[in-house]
């Protein structure tokens, strides 16, 4: 199957969606991963904190996000993965004698799942309010909308409790790729328990886009240790949101344990 690149979009990246890589750190590195309409801005934050504390950092732009819908409605679940894998293959490349640990947000985390079913060399690591399980009648309901005619709808993105922050997200959401994460899912899920590397669920309470049972069935199928950190203020984009500084510390300790044990 032919995959796609952020290259190919042809829209221009919209400010301050780029792509970053830290331009040093070593010898362990973190490859972070955003989710599904958003854009790396509402990973910024977490990578400059793991390239701070002396982490190689890759955060990619996955294709169809950070320019405009129209791009997102060309893009799979497949290109998204193999977006990922790119760059943990380039992190890797940057880190070969360290290890590795993966962090991701929503769909950026079932991505972290995926990639860790297929590395079981992964130090360990991050899924923030990521989705794993979704009702069958809802793929079908979008299904439906598809075979109907409807192929866009209003936005799923921005779900923040802080006014003052905001991570670019795309004001529609283009249905068909949706389903196809909705569809990966299943599949992520169904080889959670094959994943063996330490692993920190972190779930937002008050979640209006993926709901909290998802980071229960993450944490009971993992097949690996598993520390669970519970946010009470911030909602789904949690890394911009009231509890960031938590989640930073959370994610920075347990990183720094999981390299090095």
């Amino acid at each position: 199957m032919t995959t796609r690149t952020p290259d190919d979009d042809t829209h221009p990246v919209r400010p301050g969606c780029d792509p970053w890589s830290s331009p040093e750190g070593g010898p362990h590195g973190a490859l972070v991963l955003h989710g599904f309409t958003g854009s790396p801005v509402s990973m910024r934050p977490l990578a400059e904190v793991l390239a701070d504390a002396g982490f190689a950092v890759e955060m990619p732009r996955l294709p169809g996000h950070g320019t405009a819908p129209a791009d997102l409605g060309l893009t799979t679940w497949d290109d998204w993965l193999a977006e990922a894998e790119g760059a943990l293959g380039a992190l890797a490349r940057r880190c070969p004698d360290g290890r590795l640990i993966v962090a991701g947000l929503s769909m950026g985390g079932a991505l972290t799942l995926a990639l860790a079913g297929r590395h079981r060399e992964l130090a360990g690591i991050v899924v923030i309010n990521a989705p794993v399980q979704a009702p069958p009648e809802l793929a079908e309901g979008l299904a439906a909308m598809l075979d109907g005619g409807v192929d866009i709808i209003d936005s799923i993105g921005g779900d923040i409790a802080d006014p003052a922050a905001d991570e670019l997200s795309y004001d529609q959401t283009p249905l068909r790729p949706l389903l196809t994460m909705l569809q990966a899912a299943a599949g992520v899920r169904e080889r959670l328990a094959g994943v063996r590397c330490p692993a920190l669920v972190i779930t937002s309470r008050q979640d209006h886009v993926v709901a909290p049972t998802d980071s229960d069935v993450i944490a009971d199928e993992l097949g690996g240790p598993v520390e669970r950190l519970w946010l009470e203020k911030s909602f789904h984009v949690a890394t911009l949101d009231y509890d960031k500084a938590e989640l930073e510390s959370a994610v920075l300790a347990f990183a720094a344990r999981v390299v090095d044990g």
